[in-house]
């Protein structure tokens, strides 16, 4: 997945919609400087999902049921709904309702606890079989679990919209990377995904071998459909596999099970040069075993790109107020991380980033520029942004509620909210960024990118170093120590302001 890049919240002097400036108001004077502007990428957020996970804080919906149309008759007698798969085609999608545990389900789906059954194989009008709700013979080889083709439609019109937008304020800057993420964009047809890459490349210049990912869930994967995205011009795919134990993905409420994990990702492997596997660790019930069959899973298909998260109790969730049972505790989750990095290096991936691994030459670009605190322009809904100008730093985000989003993004008022990042901030902002990566910064880049001099950030890098927490900076690059590296929070909590 890529993670929004930490940032300060609540940040003071936000300004709500309808109050947008043109690029001639940024470029005003101001109180930072710049000598010039770094690395600009793209983030298009989609916020549709099959099912929202219980752990998920991320900005996502799941897909909106279908309206129940009247019945009308069908050649071979009878009748089905309009609008719906009639005789001999795949079930429709059925209705939320409710679970015991609270959230919803599909009626008809494992709810959170249950795991996924394997449809029983059903004959095919062509002879043979195959699974009930998955494509048959002469099938689209796209047809899996999809937007309604409208609503994608007005959502593709509203990214447009929202780029057009923006575009004067990252007029002239050339893309070094795109990524498109959720929700699930695996939902978007390869063809839309075409439409949008190509309206993105009318529009911006994207450098060449630019790297553009796509996040996709082996729970709207089908065989083809990966060569489908490839096509359409995405370079890298990262699958959200989470976990190779049945049990565990239904407690987080995945839609997928281990079989279709495997088999997404040997369709990733074939499709793609370079894809990420997404999992988690620290999860209920988990031990040190239970981790190392994980991981033998994932490493099996030699990825050259693995992010481990550990699974944490995020506010307003629904694990945030009713917990699962048998989380494992810090010593016990501290343990996991060192196996992890430690059957990753044996494997040949280095950690470049406190939760990033990967071979020579598969780093992914885009985090890389979020964490080496390069600007990004995000949109979507609820995507944020960071952009900057010779004497200030912006911060921007949109709508997050997807039909405000698309709403206001056709009007012209993408924004929702944005702001100047105060002087004040921009040392930890970025110290919150940069020491996440084991080989840290330059320590040029600090003043290059914030527009601070480095008196902003002296009495800090030396309480830093003193207590045995960063490199010294004489060095040229601003890195934690191994010490540092394991008390991450307690090193960057040092650039707060005071």
């Amino acid at each position: 997945m890529s993670l929004p890049p930490l940032r300060a919240v609540g940040a003071p002097g936000a300004q709500p919609s309808g109050v947008a400036h043109d690029v001639a108001h940024f470029l005003r004077p101001g109180t930072l400087r710049l000598a010039a502007l770094p690395p600009l990428s793209l983030y298009l957020h989609v916020p549709w999902c099959l099912r929202k996970c219980p752990y998920c804080d991320f900005n996502s919906h799941a897909v909106p049921a279908a309206p129940r149309l009247p019945a009308v008759a069908t050649p071979q007698g009878g009748s089905h709904r309009a609008g719906e798969p009639g005789p001999g085609a795949t079930a429709p999608r059925l209705p939320a309702v409710a679970t015991p545990q609270g959230g919803s389900h599909r009626a008809g789906e494992p709810g959170p606890g249950a795991t996924a059954p394997r449809l029983p194989a059903v004959a095919t009008p062509q002879g043979g079989s195959h699974r009930a709700g998955e494509p048959g013979p002469g099938a689209d080889p796209f047809d899996r679990p999809s937007l309604d083709t409208g609503m994608a439609s007005r959502y593709l019109d509203a990214l447009l919209a929202d780029l057009e937008a923006s575009l004067p304020l990252v007029w002239g800057r050339p893309v070094v990377s795109v990524f498109i993420g959720g929700g699930t964009p695996s939902l978007l047809h390869p063809d839309q995904v075409a439409r949008l890459l190509s309206d993105l490349r009318a529009r911006l210049p994207l450098v060449p071998g630019a790297e553009v990912t796509l996040e996709a869930n082996p729970g709207s994967f089908e065989r083809q459909r990966f060569r489908g995205y490839r096509a359409a011009g995405v370079t890298r795919l990262s699958v959200g596999v989470q976990s190779f134990d049945d049990a565990q993905l239904a407690v987080l409420g995945r839609v997928h099970d281990a079989a279709q994990a495997h088999a997404a990702l040997a369709e990733a492997a074939a499709a793609f040069d370079t894809f990420n596997i997404d999992l988690m660790y620290a999860l209920p019930g988990q031990d040190e075993a239970a981790l190392a069959r994980d991981l033998d899973a994932a490493l099996s298909h030699r990825p050259p790109h693995l992010s481990v998260y550990h699974l944490t109790l995020e506010p307003n969730t629904v694990f945030a107020t009713r917990p699962p049972p048998g989380l494992p505790d810090d010593e016990a989750a501290s343990d996991m991380l060192d196996l992890i990095c430690a059957r990753t290096a044996a494997a040949g991936l280095s950690r470049y980033e406190v939760s990033a691994f990967a071979r020579d030459g598969h780093r992914c670009a885009h985090n890389l520029n979020y964490w080496q605190f390069g600007d990004y322009l995000g949109i979507g809904a609820g995507a944020h942004g960071k952009l900057s100008f010779p004497e200030r730093v912006l911060r921007q985000v949109r709508w997050r509620e997807p039909a405000a989003y698309m709403e206001n993004a056709l009007a012209g008022r993408a924004v929702s909210n944005q702001h100047e990042v105060a002087r004040k901030d921009l040392p930890f902002e970025f110290m919150l960024n940069a020491l996440r990566l084991r080989e840290g910064v330059p320590a040029a880049w600090f003043g290059e990118r914030t527009g601070l001099p480095p008196s902003a950030i002296a009495a800090a890098l030396q309480r830093a170093e003193q207590r045995g927490l960063l490199e010294p900076a004489a060095g040229g690059q601003l890195r934690a120590t191994a010490r540092g590296f394991d008390f991450l929070s307690d090193l960057q909590a040092l650039f707060l302001p005071g």
